[in-house]
């Protein structure tokens, strides 16, 4: 097969399945490692550009073509609407090309009789692509965001009704741009060491930058494999957004203190909070199945954390062994991820107005068991990876209702680098972060501090 016949067919698997692209692309780039990498590159740009610019290629399909998408056999739709990708939003790929793999692709699959069909349409798509129309804000901002940055409709009026129009157009757009790989070196490197790391890097093509947040933080792009830069064998760094990295920070750990990591994959925190802790105290890190265990396990090994453990464990059933055992709980619960469709496109076509509702309960449950697990005293770092108020303010301020917690000033703990916006929510004892308005994914933490008067268990609190 040649590469857009690859990109086809995971187009195709992902929509007999409903899977996720990241997922599969993955495997299929494993399946076909042997590819040299600028073609491997081609095929997860096509890929994923194709999947997160749905809602806009179709609009444009639907536009040119007499046969809507939604109603085309559906390899000619994923051959469409790879190859619409790449006219309008590739410009080292010429047109004609394009248009021409797309003929040949259409007879080789035997789908002959639309050899026509197929050509005209990405002709026309080529000579209309600089006149098209699209839906104009005057006539409704909703359908024209919606088209515009290839979001659902429903998603995007309810992003409008959060943040406004100017800050949900800035995520909007965010959410479309190139992400960078991040990465938290060691905090024991010195500055030295570091640069001499990131000299390396830069030798092998790697485009880098430091983050402005944290000294720590690093920003790679052109890399081909995390795995292969000088110093991952030594465990020297690990792959974690700074948001992350600041929600470690906000929770204050120190040495000698016991933390758990209750929905830990994949180990980002943990592995953070176990530097913290300089190789006292320990890390008890949790999550539900042996393969996020087995790649938790493999980091942890390589990073040196031996005062990190990890075990399978449901974060909704109580654990009573665990009652008032932990200086530090981080619950980073499973949420909408609306604040990482920016890394995983396919999330905004999952998520439902049903499914943002029905996610709040699955967080009360895991959060119940979390309070439980403080010691009085204690700090519960709540945290998730999404945009939602109902998952985020509103999840924090029921905790603090329902058990005996209160949020907490955590600007002490954050870095001076951070905008004033972010340093003045941290001291109401909650920050959100914000894609396109912050260098950081979508993201809210909660540093909550548990009465020292507190006591009774999870089920005694209801």
């Amino acid at each position: 097969m040649n590469l857009r016949e690859i990109i086809i067919e995971i187009l195709l698997e992902l929509e007999r399945t409903d899977g996720y692209v990241n997922l599969l692309l993955s495997d299929v780039l494993d399946k076909y490692d042997y590819l040299e990498p600028k073609e491997k590159a081609f095929i997860k740009r096509v890929t994923e550009g194709t999947v997160e610019r749905r809602i806009q290629l179709d609009y444009v399909l639907n536009g040119i073509s007499k046969v809507p998408a939604e109603k085309m056999k559906p390899f000619i739709r994923a051959l469409l609407r790879m190859s619409a990708y790449q006219i309008l939003l590739m410009e080292a790929v010429p047109d004609a090309a394009v248009c021409n793999e797309a003929v040949k692709l259409a007879k080789k699959r035997k789908f002959g009789s639309l050899q026509g069909y197929v050509n005209g349409v990405l002709r026309n798509l080529s000579r209309q692509k600089e006149s098209f129309v699209y839906p104009s804000m005057e006539k409704g901002p909703v359908e024209a965001l919606s088209v515009r940055y290839s979001m659902p409709a429903w998603l995007t009026e309810y992003f409008l009704n959060c943040y406004g129009k100017d800050t949900a157009e800035k995520m909007l757009r965010a959410f479309l741009e190139r992400k960078p790989v991040t990465v938290r070196l060691e905090e024991t490197l010195s500055e030295q060491q570091r640069e001499e790391m990131l000299s390396s890097w830069e030798k092998q093509g790697v485009a880098v930058s430091r983050h402005p947040y944290l000294s720590y933080a690093v920003k790679l792009e052109k890399t081909d494999g995390i795995r292969r830069l000088p110093g991952y064998e030594a465990g020297l760094f690990a792959v974690q957004d700074v948001s992350s990295m600041l929600a470690v920070e906000a929770a204050g750990i120190e040495k000698g203190q016991t933390v758990l990591d209750l929905c830990a994959a994949p180990g980002g925190k943990s592995l953070h909070a176990a530097s913290k802790l300089a190789g006292t105290g320990k890390v008890l890190s949790f999550d539900l199945t042996e393969t996020k265990l087995n790649r938790m396990e493999e980091n942890r090994r390589r990073m040196g954390r031996d005062n990190m453990e990890t075990a399978i464990s449901d974060a909704r059933i109580y654990r009573e062994e665990l009652y008032q055992s932990a200086d530090v709980v981080l619950a980073d619960v499973p949420c909408s991820g609306l604040g990482v469709i920016g890394r995983k496109p396919d999330i905004k076509y999952h998520v439902t107005e049903t499914s943002l509702k029905e996610i709040t309960t699955l967080q009360k449950e895991i959060l119940r068991n979390a309070a439980a697990y403080v010691k009085p005293g204690g700090i519960l770092l709540y945290s998730t990876c999404t945009v939602n108020p109902q998952e985020n303010e509103a999840m924090a301020e029921w905790l603090c209702k329902t058990y005996a917690f209160a949020p907490e000033n955590m600007r002490a703990y954050l870095p001076e680098g951070l905008p004033e916006e972010v340093k003045e929510a941290a001291e109401t004892g909650m920050v959100q972060l914000l894609p396109g308005i912050h260098e950081a994914d979508g993201f809210f933490f909660a540093r909550l501090r548990k009465e020292r008067s507190s006591s009774g268990s999870a089920q005694s609190n209801g």
